[in-house]
């Protein structure tokens, strides 16, 4: 079995990063999903027929008629919606393939020094001449509550609610908080294979981006170095950095640092903390990293029972209450989806937000289940499948700052499965393996605390590269006050830090997290203009 234990899904991986590194040449093979949403309903059917559901698509006509058994206002206006979105998602694009404005480089030192500072102004006037009129829409969407602006559109809860899942995935956010419209913005801004918002499987989980990666960086004369715990930043006599020392003491000398560990990790735990002032140092301790999220990943198996007078099966896949499986047992097109499960009404989302921030794991959470062995047969064995759940909202300290248990993750843990039964009747006995990832456990079993990190590269006595993951799937909160100039502080947001040759090259960095690979990509330019100055 392959899982994918953290992220699941991919589309905002910069096609020209995908180009330039020639990802594809390197072994990344993307399955596209035909069929991307549903959203059934927890409800009785009428007349015999099963529970309504939402299935959205590619096809757009489609997409009308489904949306059309809630609302026809909301099935007709929908191609507008999506393409409104589309033009606001579009106009972003500059602002994430380049660094944030250089305001301390257009306003201090020389004339000419200011002069060239303004060319990265140049992103900022491709998306305002992009947005055109739309720019009072944009500001809008990127601040206010995501159900504004979803209110204005449609009328129909299952609608809304499917659409306001993308709002507050991996954001310890709600619907009705200012900024959600951002999340929501930052989620369909992606393209794969040059469609447009779409969301693929990656062929033997999402380790084989990193590995192709990996391989384009190796044809290049990268050395990569597994399992090797980096300790500290190696800060010369100048105050500059030299390299990385690591847990064993080996010095591994370069001209310049790039750390693709959050800027906590980064700046606390690997920098000497003598090299850094003291007021930078207290701004990193105020950035928020809040996660609600716990990442489920199980193992199901066709099961067969044998009683006095009969057998009873269960399927290898989850069989809907609103989409019953065929006789033949094949996938339908609703296993290829992100499954919205306890999500027909906003309110629902609501209330699992208000229970997350009281320190009590969602009683109703909201579930994202995705089955990618439906596409991606390199994941199971024949007769089996893997079951990713994205959920939300749980904090990261429970009611009165008490840690996570064994017992309490596997309570919370059956929580979820007793509500996918309410949808699939069954699926509950088909589990045969679990794995349960709460916030500190995302935090932990990805390297973050006790400085160890998985993956180091050395790119020959040039540049060091260290990698990490946070238990924010960002690498810090997504919202207003760190995106852009702020993000992760307005005094690094360059990517530069205090320490010369030293910089962050991930998510904590402008544009943010979600496999975009943008932060790495400017970090790059970045340190390639510096090196061309010395």
């Amino acid at each position: 079995f392959r899982f994918s234990r953290a992220s699941y899904l991919l589309s905002l991986l910069r096609p020209h990063i995908y180009e330039d590194l020639e990802l594809k040449k390197h072994g990344l093979k993307v399955y596209m999903r035909e069929h991307y949403a549903f959203t059934p309903l927890l409800e009785k059917g009428v007349g015999g027929k099963p529970p309504r559901s939402l299935l959205l698509g590619t096809d757009l006509a489609k997409n009308q008629q489904e949306i059309g058994k809630f609302s026809e206002k909301d099935a007709k206006v929908f191609p507008d919606y999506l393409a409104h979105l589309e033009k606001l998602a579009c106009a972003i694009h500059p602002l994430l393939d380049a660094p944030p404005v250089d305001i301390p480089g257009m306003t201090q030192g020389s004339l000419r020094k200011r002069i060239v500072a303004m060319k990265s102004l140049k992103p900022v006037v491709k998306s305002g001449l992009k947005l055109g009129q739309n720019i009072p829409d944009f500001y809008e969407l990127v601040t206010a509550p995501i159900m504004k602006v979803l209110n204005r559109w449609f009328e129909s809860e299952p609608l809304r609610a499917t659409l306001a899942t993308d709002s507050v995935i991996g954001a310890n956010t709600s619907p009705s908080s200012p900024g959600s419209g951002y999340v929501l913005l930052h989620h369909v801004m992606g393209e794969l294979e040059k469609e447009k918002g779409a969301w693929g499987y990656v062929e033997g989980g999402m380790g084989a981006v990193s590995k192709s990666i990996a391989n384009s960086a190796s044809s290049l004369g990268a050395d990569i170095f597994t399992e090797q715990e980096v300790q500290q930043v190696l800060i010369g006599s100048d105050g500059s950095a030299k390299g990385v020392v690591m847990k064993d003491g080996t010095e591994v000398h370069s001209k310049v640092v790039l750390s693709n560990a959050t800027p906590h990790v980064t700046f606390k735990q690997l920098t000497p903390q003598d090299a850094l002032p003291q007021e930078f140092i207290t701004a990193i301790n105020q950035i928020d990293y809040t996660s609600p999220v716990t990442k489920i990943n199980g193992l199901v198996i066709q099961v067969f029972s044998s009683g006095t007078h009969n057998t009873i099966a269960v399927d290898k896949l989850p069989n809907f209450l609103a989409a019953p499986n065929t006789a033949d047992g094949k996938p339908g097109p609703h296993h290829q989806c992100s499954i919205h499960l306890n999500c027909e009404s906003v309110e629902v989302l609501e209330a699992a937000y208000r229970e997350g921030q009281q320190g009590r794991p969602s009683s109703r959470p909201m579930l994202e289940m995705t089955i990618p062995s439906v596409l991606d047969p390199t994941l199971a064995p024949p007769g089996y499948h893997v079951v990713s759940f994205f959920t939300q909202f749980t904090p990261y300290f429970l009611e009165g700052g008490r840690a996570w248990t064994d017992i309490d993750r596997e309570k919370y843990a059956n929580t979820v499965f007793d509500w996918v039964d309410c949808y699939a009747p069954g699926f509950k006995d088909s589990i045969i393996g679990k794995d349960i990832l709460t916030p500190p456990d995302l935090e932990r079993e990805f390297g973050l605390t006790g400085g160890v990190f998985p993956l180091y590269y050395y790119l020959k006595g040039l540049i060091s590269i260290v990698l990490a993951v946070k238990s924010n799937i960002f690498h810090g909160a997504m919202s207003l006050d760190q995106l852009y100039l702020a993000r992760p502080l307005p005094s690094i947001s360059s990517y530069c830090s205090p320490i010369k040759g030293l910089y962050i090259c991930g998510s904590g960095g402008h544009p943010g997290g979600g496999v975009m690979g943008s932060a790495g990509w400017n970090a790059a330019l970045t340190v390639l203009a510096d090196l061309k100055r010395q």
